[in-house]
């Protein structure tokens, strides 16, 4: 290795000043390039790193914020909802809704009960109703006595049809579920 030393530092000797300058400028080039690509860049690449992972990390806050958000919101409902079952009126769904279809002036041409999940606390009964020749009107306030009831009821699946014979006049038909506490 001293050899190799003694060697590059005669070579650099037997140069001419113009020479040793030129080399000198190519050296210190050399020398700031590996400063710029091995120190620098990779500071530099590192710190714009670190503003986007905190850009994303706030993305993701404001995101599960939101999700708690909704997620508060859902359980303030279910828990209004699981105190109106539990503290509203019970009492036959066939005949609640017999009762609503009269308030509403509407004859209906079936109610067949229909099986249902089982459930930990609340136990579910389930009816699809069958109505004839209804108006919409007639269709909309017969709905809207039994979404507002007292009882807890819950109108799902529902299809309305208009009939071939009088379009003015629609075949509705739907489920609607009462729960209460087991």
């Amino acid at each position: 290795m001293r050899e190799l030393l003694e060697r590059l530092r005669a070579l650099i000797q037997n140069l001419s000043p113009r020479e040793r300058l030129l080399w000198g400028c190519v050296g210190g080039l050399a020398a700031l390039a590996f400063l710029l690509f091995a120190v620098v860049l990779p500071i530099w690449d590192w710190g714009n790193g670190v503003g986007q992972r905190a850009q994303s990390a706030e993305q993701s806050l404001e995101a599960v914020l939101q999700l708690r958000r909704e997620y508060d919101d859902v359980k303030v409902r279910l828990a209004d909802v699981e105190s109106r079952i539990g503290s509203g009126p019970r009492g036959n769904l066939r005949t609640t809704l017999e009762d609503l279809a009269r308030q509403a002036g509407v004859r209906v041409e079936s109610m067949e009960p229909q099986a249902s999940p089982a459930h930990a606390r609340f136990r579910e009964t389930k009816v699809e109703v069958g109505l004839e020749g209804v108006t919409l009107e007639q269709a909309v306030k017969y709905l809207h006595g039994i979404e507002a009831h007292r009882q807890v009821l819950s109108v799902k699946s529902l299809r309305l049809r208009t009939r071939a014979d009088q379009p003015s006049l629609l075949d509705v038909t739907f489920t609607v579920s009462a729960f209460e506490p087991v």
